[in-house]
């Protein structure tokens, strides 16, 4: 009687024991859903639960709320757990790592572009970066892998694919033309290296292509890349500068050039290659990579006064500007980038068309709500610029009032237009992806 009496206790000790411990998981659980399901509500009305390039998608029947792809993630809060299962929260912050995509053990969730609601235009590609049109090739940006490390790891296959496809006895004068001078362009004159074909790599700008435009403290990469020629790079966050020379020490090393300021203009299909025409000559090359940026041209607001010579799209050197009234328009993370980068040594307002910032990175937003808190920045909500003089500046407010400010530079961030034109001429297809999958298992 003893004995059952102690094998009850024991028993009923390890059982109240275990009660206790499952209590504490789910109302662990249950208060972690819930902290998730509050940022989901902010995410929703700050504008970000929406995504607005590459972005995970996670399957409920397979998801067994590991919890790796969140701790995968080198950005902070895409994803969390609610209700049991791995769930988007700040999609729009999501910039394409792919890393949830590789850590999840159960293979429960796929990258994709575009949504349901909002479509993203990308040229046709098929699974070796090759276009409808034959013998051309897309990589990086364009192509809709806009993260440093994916778009040097996309040029590097989609160059691998193109070797593999050379015609033997064509009678181009390269093998290859790469455009676009950036990550992807880079990552694909390395390895056209590496093969020991010959190559010609063009860029409409200078080496980095859209990196080059990017302000000079801006963080471009937030994980570490492989480099061709050169092997692992093992920093995970830079500014501009230190990668631009790290590209330009791996380029020089392998004793590769890139023609700079070398926009070409078309491509046409003549004799079994392709002609690719500049404004003061003609390249031909057996296939052709296109490595360019989505953004081809800047977008214009079409105000009075835009083709000023003191309006600009870009900000290359903010350390040289002082003691100006400046404008920047726009609300995303290169406006806000800039703004703070000038607010140092110059007035500056900020610009922007809607009530509040709904796209960008958690670190900017928190340092432009303090420099505005500060005074170090006038913010400009619900207000568009309307025109732009030799000395001033007109804004107007949601209900039409309009106000006159002294001004010496405007700098406008409204994004870039993909370069449909260019792309069509050539014959390569455009579809808009509503939720499409880019990466799954």
């Amino acid at each position: 009687m003893e004995v059952l009496i102690e094998n009850l206790l024991i028993y009923g000790s390890v059982g109240l024991l275990c009660a206790v411990v499952v209590f504490i998981y789910l109302r662990k659980q249950i208060k972690a859903s819930k902290v998730v399901e509050e940022k989901i509500k902010i995410a929703k009305e700050e504008g970000l639960f929406e995504p607005v390039s590459l972005h995970p998608v996670v399957d409920p029947k397979s998801c067994i709320k590991s919890g790796a792809c969140i701790k995968a993630c080198p950005e902070k809060d895409i994803l969390g757990i609610k209700d049991g299962q791995a769930t988007t929260i700040n999609t729009s912050r999501c910039i394409g790592h792919g890393a949830c995509f590789h850590a999840c053990p159960v293979e429960a969730i796929t990258l994709c572009i575009g949504t349901e609601k909002r479509g993203v235009d990308l040229p046709h590609v098929n699974q070796h970066f090759e276009t409808n049109v034959p013998g051309i090739f897309i990589a990086g940006e364009l192509g809709g892998m806009g993260l440093i490390k994916n778009a040097v790891e996309q040029g590097k296959q989609a160059s691998e694919n193109i070797i593999s496809s050379l015609d033997k006895n064509h009678n181009a004068t390269f093998d290859m033309v790469i455009v676009g001078g950036g990550p992807a362009g880079i990552g694909a004159a390395l390895t056209a290296r590496k093969h020991n074909i010959k190559f010609l790599i063009v860029e409409q700008d200078s080496l980095g292509g859209t990196v080059f435009t990017f302000p000079r403290s801006k963080i471009v990469m937030t994980s570490a890349m492989n480099l061709p020629l050169h092997g692992k790079v093992k920093f995970t966050e830079t500014n501009k500068k230190e990668l631009l020379e790290l590209w330009n020490h791996v380029l020089d090393k392998n004793e590769i050039s890139i023609k700079q300021y070398c926009k070409i203009d078309s491509i046409a299909k003549t004799n079994g290659s392709f002609a690719l025409t500049t404004k003061d000559e003609t390249f031909t090359a057996n296939k052709v990579l296109l490595a360019i940026g989505r953004r081809g041209t800047p977008r214009k607001l079409n105000v009075d006064g835009e083709f000023s010579e003191k309006v600009a799209y870009r900000l290359l050197e903010p350390e040289d500007i002082s003691g100006k009234k400046i404008l920047v328009v726009g609300g995303g993370d290169s406006a806000v980038e800039s703004a703070l980068l000038l607010a140092d040594n110059n007035e500056v307002i900020l610009s922007y068309r809607s009530d509040a910032f709904k796209r960008i990175k958690p670190r900017n937003k928190h340092k432009i709500e303090h420099a505005i808190d500060d005074g170090k920045v006038q913010m400009m909500y619900n207000t568009n610029l309307k025109k732009i003089e030799e000395k001033s500046i007109t804004i107007s407010d949601k209900d039409g009032n309009e106000s006159l400010y002294e001004n010496d530079l405007v700098y406008i961030f409204a994004g870039g237009e993909l370069p449909t034109q260019f792309l069509e001429k050539a014959g390569i297809g455009i579809s808009r992806k509503f939720g499409e999958a880019i990466l799954k298992h």
